[in-house]
This record gives C-alpha cells, sequence and structure tokens, in this order.
C-alpha cells in the first residue's frame, strides 16, 4: 500500500507540474517589466504633466492660463518645466488653448490630430514643424522609449481664431477629437480619453490597448457624465486605475467624482479623486 501510495503521488505531482508549465503567465506589472515610478499631475480640466520613469515630462490639453481651476502656480507655463511631449486631443479653447504658446517655448511638436493641425498651419498659428500631423489607429515615438497612439473619441472638434486682420473671431474645422494611448519606458499605458461620450469599442481598446490607468471626463453635458463614466469603466474598461477629469471648470460640467464613484459602485477598479495641483505616483 504505501509503494502504492508514493507511486499515486508522483503521478500527481508530475501532472500539476505540466499543467503550471502549460499555463499562460500572466502579464508583468509596468514596474515589474522595467521599473521606475511615473507621476501624474492634474491640473484642471483635461490638462496634466505626466513625468515618466526615464523623467521625461509629457503634458496633454494644456489649458491653463484661464482654467479657474489651474493652481496659480502653473498658470505661468514656464513652471512646467521642460516639456518633451505635448499632446492635444481636439481643437477646444477648454484643451487647445495654450499649447501653440507651449510648443513655442519649449520647440517642441505640438501633437493633435491631422486635421486640425492641418488648419493650426495654415492659419499660421505655429509653423508645420510644430504641428506635425498622425491620425487614429497612427502610433508615433515622439521621443526614445515613449509611444503614443491616437484613438477614437466621441465628440465634435472646431478652433475659433481671432483674425488679425479684422479683429473677429473665426470658426475652423478641428478635424476629428482623438484620444491617446500613452506607453512609457517601462511599459506603463495610460488611455487619456480626450472628451467623449459613450462608445461600445471603449471595449475594444481596453482589450487590445490595456491601459493600466485611465483619464476619464465624468462632468457630463459635453461628455459622459458620472452614471455614464461608471458604465463604461465597469463594463468596457476595467482598468486597475481612473483619474477622473472634465468636470468643475465649466459650470455646465457639474459631475462630480462621488457621484461617479457611488454610480461604479463595487468594483476591481481604483478611483483616484485628485485635486487640482495634486499628483498620484505608479
Amino acid at each position: 500500500m504505501k509503494l502504492f501510495a508514493r507511486l499515486l503521488l508522483a503521478i500527481v505531482t508530475a501532472m500539476l507540474l505540466a499543467a503550471c508549465a502549460q499555463a499562460p503567465q500572466s502579464p508583468q506589472s509596468p514596474q515589474a517589466r522595467g521599473g521606475g515610478k511615473t507621476e501624474v499631475l492634474w491640473l484642471g480640466q483635461s490638462a496634466f504633466r505626466i513625468t515618466t520613469p526615464g523623467g521625461k515630462v509629457i503634458v496633454t490639453d494644456p489649458w491653463l492660463k484661464q482654467n479657474s481651476l489651474t493652481p496659480a502656480e502653473y498658470k505661468n507655463l514656464e513652471a512646467l518645466g521642460k516639456v518633451d511631449v505635448l499632446l492635444v486631443t481636439h481643437g477646444h479653447l477648454d484643451h487647445f488653448a495654450d499649447a501653440p504658446a507651449l510648443a513655442q517655448l519649449n520647440q517642441v511638436p505640438m501633437y493633435a490630430p491631422g486635421d486640425m493641425n492641418q488648419t493650426v498651419s495654415v492659419l499660421g498659428i505655429l509653423p508645420p514643424a510644430l504641428a506635425p500631423r498622425f491620425n487614429k489607429s497612427g502610433t508615433i515615438t515622439p521621443v526614445p522609449g515613449i509611444k503614443v497612439t491616437a484613438v477614437h473619441a466621441e465628440h465634435s472638434s472646431i478652433i475659433v481664431w481671432k483674425n488679425p486682420a479684422t479683429g473677429k473671431d473665426e470658426v475652423h474645422p478641428g478635424g476629428e477629437p482623438v484620444g491617446y494611448i500613452i506607453e512609457l519606458e517601462n511599459g506603463f499605458r495610460i488611455y487619456h480619453m480626450g472628451d467623449t461620450g459613450l462608445f461600445t469599442d471603449m471595449k475594444f481598446i481596453a482589450d487590445y490597448y490595456k491601459p493600466d490607468l485611465v483619464l476619464m471626463p465624468i462632468g457630463g453635458h459635453f461628455t459622459m457624465g458620472p452614471t455614464d463614466a461608471a458604465y463604461a469603466t465597469r463594463e468596457w474598461l476595467r482598468p486597475p486605475a481612473v483619474i477622473p477629469m472634465h468636470y468643475g471648470a465649466n459650470p455646465l460640467g457639474k459631475g462630480t467624482p462621488d457621484e461617479y464613484i457611488r454610480a461604479l459602485g463595487s468594483s476591481g477598479t481604483r478611483v483616484l479623486a485628485l485635486k487640482p495641483g495634486e499628483k498620484a505616483i505608479f
């Protein structure tokens, strides 16, 4: 009996080892893949300063000087430090306003929807070298080690430009809005959704790009409100972490993080409700 028991134990052990060897391995965490930390500083609305593990600075949708939520120190564009990557999701003033000045200050290209930057170049807002064009599903490497892919956003986009010859505002095409998948040196992926309403391909974006952090609009009226954002989080995106954005700076953007968290309910997603000027570390 003892011999039989030993033989049976050896067979079971061998089967378990074989099963473990054949089982798919869980993907490594971004920290395990490359190490280092990522700092995400919220500056109000959709403006963020992201400092990568390699020390590069990425700025998104910089509406700072006239944004009531932006801390006073960051209304001075030089306070952002040297900007290495500048991303704009669409042409509305609360995303684009300070981007041309930042591009010129740092002599860094302003990446934005292709047709938006065509308008920017033709109007002379920026020279073509500082307004490169790319489009949805296009991936760029603006600096070594960082990849940015444009993805769909369900919104609109125009550029309101004051004609210096007439002193009057003119409305020009702003291309189609986008969101961005930003992959950092260590593999950490951030999905900046831009301004968007619900669309079912959010699930595809989550399944395909597997973001570690989502920067998500929750204000409502112009974008998803708390209930829609919670649905997208729970049913389609299911990310490890979310930072709510695009609320509070406009009286019409009434959604709040508390409403979003209540609508989300029990979830595996960690919600980081930052105040403007606060940062999260990953």
